[in-house]
This record gives structure tokens, sequence and C-alpha cells, in this order.
């Protein structure tokens, strides 16, 4: 069977976080039943803590420390025509010779890159190592959305990291036995940009731990007993955050709180930016890292997800679902997920009518949506089920899966 090398462009624990999450359980998955040898980055000093917790689970484990402001004059120093900023900005010597040493010294016969950035390593691992990409999302896309909606100079540079990405991508996905993505629509947008991918690339979708994010469990209310709390959970430092946010606030709420006066924003996530802190003035709630979530979701009368900008699945509606929660997302955050809309979750493509659907669960409508949403997420996101799929990519047989196999 052999070792598996899993390298990550973040520390994948605790996963608190949409990335950290899905290599956590995909990490969990493998070292069942095989060992497995950890290489990643650790950007944030709060998750110092946790790397006991994952060396407890590896073979052998490297947490490269990596500084954001060095990261980021290295990555200029280092730019390159063709060459992404966001993949120069995970080039370290230090991991390079960890991979090195590790193929030196262990039987690897698995590598899964995971993320785009972290496939140069992989591709140092001599054949006839099994290399599996999981790109998770298109992330040259969102680059090309930041350009669209960017007015400056800094315009220039997300189009050209789109455009240097893309081209990245389809050398990356050429040169793995297989790449993965996070559902099909994502699968099939690479696809129309790369159709010579065709027949290398799947898709792998997220799954939520049902018994994790449970309504059987009794928090501590948060909210202090007040009514009417609307809740926004995510990374607030991420740029398609932080727009749903300013969005909901400017466009959304003063609606909401025209007929419902009480409704107050929760908005609940590590690094707040500057300018999410300054929503506080709309007399918004901003909680900024919390130790969980999930008495912040158990006690929301509503969970959001007003995203305009929005790649793969998303954790944040999962989450809320599982926790039977009535949620409200936009089409892009819907992307992915298998529920039914009207029956499981609520849509709304527009201010006005996710204002209007908001004050309709706030005056008591869609009694069943948390439970059909609960329902919808045991169902269809199931962690096992999803990741089942792995062990047969990653031993080059031949897919059985429709979800994983475009």
């Amino acid at each position: 069977m052999g070792d598996v090398l899993f390298l990550c462009h973040r520390i994948p624990y605790p996963p608190d976080k949409g990335e950290k999450i899905r290599a956590w359980h995909m990490l969990c998955h493998l070292a069942r039943t095989r060992p497995v040898h950890l290489g990643c980055f650790l950007d944030d000093p709060a998750d110092e803590a946790h790397v006991p917790a994952l060396r407890a689970l590896t073979a052998s484990l490297a947490v490269i420390g990596l500084d954001r402001r060095r990261a980021k004059w290295r990555t200029l120093a280092r730019a390159r025509p063709g060459l992404p900023l966001s993949v120069g900005w995970f080039q370290d010597r230090r991991l390079a010779a960890w991979v090195t040493g590790t193929v030196a010294s262990h039987d690897i016969r698995h590598v899964l890159a995971y993320s785009a950035a972290m496939a140069p390593y992989a591709l140092t691992v001599p054949r006839p190592a099994t290399r599996l990409l999981d790109m998770v999302d298109v992330d040259s896309e969102k680059w090309a959305e930041y350009a669209r909606d960017e007015r400056g100079p800094m315009r220039l540079v997300w189009a050209r990291e789109a455009r240097t990405l893309l081209g990245f991508e389809r050398r990356m996905v050429r040169d793995f036995d297989h790449s993965l993505f996070v559902s099909e629509p994502e699968a099939r947008r690479f696809l129309a940009l790369a159709p010579e991918a065709a027949g290398r690339v799947g898709w792998l979708e997220n799954g939520v731990d049902a018994g994790r994010f449970s309504p059987a469990v009794t928090w501590p209310d948060p909210f202090a007993g007040e009514r009417g709390a609307i809740v926004f959970t995510g990374t607030m430092d991420y740029r398609p955050n932080v727009d749903a946010v300013t969005w909901f606030v400017r466009e959304i709420l003063p609606a909401i709180r025209a007929r419902r006066p009480e409704a107050r924003f929760h908005i609940v996530g590590a690094n707040p930016a500057a300018a999410v802190c300054a929503l506080a003035a709309h007399d918004v709630t901003v909680h900024g890292r919390v130790a969980d979530m999930r008495p912040y979701l158990a006690h929301a009368a509503l969970a959001v997800a007003p995203l305009r900008i929005a790649r793969g699945i998303q954790n944040k509606v999962l989450e809320a679902m599982a926790m039977a929660r009535p949620v409200l997302a936009t089409p892009q955050a819907f992307e992915g997920i298998r529920a039914v809309p009207g029956r499981d979750l609520l849509l709304a493509a527009d201010a006005g009518t996710m204002a209007t659907q908001a004050v309709a669960v706030l005056d008591g409508g869609h009694a069943g949506l948390g439970a059909a949403a609960r329902a919808a997420m045991q169902q269809g996101h199931d962690w096992e089920r999803t990741l089942a799929d792995l062990d047969t990519l990653l031993d080059l047989a031949p897919p059985q899966s429709r979800r994983a196999n475009a």
C-alpha cells in the first residue's frame, strides 16, 4: 500500500475554516489505514498550539512557519513572467528539503497536494508514486472576479494573477494523475477553461460532521436571549466574506429592520478587516475570533450567506444547515450543495428578495426549514460517503463513483 505524502498550504487543524475543514477530514481518513507524512505551513501564531494534535496523527510532520510580511516581500522579489504570485507565496526551501528527505527515508507511494500552490513540491517525488492534486476551487476564477470588481491599479494585478494562475493550473493538471475540485459545477467550469484536461479532472464534494454540528447539544446563549439574531460566520479578512457582510448591512439589513426592529446582525469569525469592524457603526455586532462557532449557530434565528463572490461549496452553509438552522443564501453560496431550495433552505439573488425572505423567517414562517436542512445534510453531505472515493483515486484504480469522475 505504501505511505502517503500529504502537502497542505496551511496547517489543517483546527478545522475551523473552509480550507482546513476539507484538508483535516482527508488527513484523518487517510491516517486510519496508512502512514501519512504531513508537510504544511503555519501563518497564524494561534495555530501553533495545535501542532501536537497533528503530530499524534501522522507518521512524520513538518510545520513550516510562514511570516506573512516576509512572504510578501519574498514573493515580490521572486516574481517572474508567467509565475502566479499566489504560488510564489508558498515556495520555501525548508519544505522542499523536508520533502526530499521524507521521500529518501520512507516508502512514499502516493502524494496528495492540497491546493495548486503545493503542486511543485509533489512533482519532485519520483515515479511510480501516484500524484493526486486537490485544487478544491478554480482559484484563477476568483482572481478574475476580483479584477472585474476592482477599479484601481490592483485591477491589473488581479487580472495578471487570474491569467498566470490559470496557465499554471492547466500545466499542473497535465502533470498529475488526477485532479479534483470540490463540486461538479467547479470541475465543469475548469474543463470549460481547459478542455484538454478532459478525463483527468473530477470532483470530490465537501461533507459536514453532523455529530459535531448537532442541534441535540445544548449550548449557552451568546446573544443573551435577544430575539432576531441573524448570523454570518467565516474568516473575516477574506475578501468574499467582507463583500458579503458589507452588502448585507448596507443594502439588506435596513429593510429587515423596517419591519423587524429587534433584528440584530452578528458577524462571527477571526481577523475582521477594517471594513468589517467599521460595520459596528450600523448597530452590528462584530465578534471576531470565538472559541466555538456552534453556540452562535445554535441560537441564531437565521443564518445568512449573502455571498456575491464564491467558489465551490460553502462550509458555512453546510454547518448551519446541519445545526438545523434556517439558512438564507445567494445562488453563488448554494452552488454544489445537495439540497432543495424552498424546502431545505431559502435562496435570494437580490437585496430585496433577501430582505423579504429574512423577514418571513423572523415572522415565524418556514417552521420546518431547519429540520429539513439537517436531514439534507445527513443524506447528501456525509464525510464517510464522500471520502470513500479518495482511496480509489490514490490507488489509481478506475474511479467507481460519479462524484470523483468527470
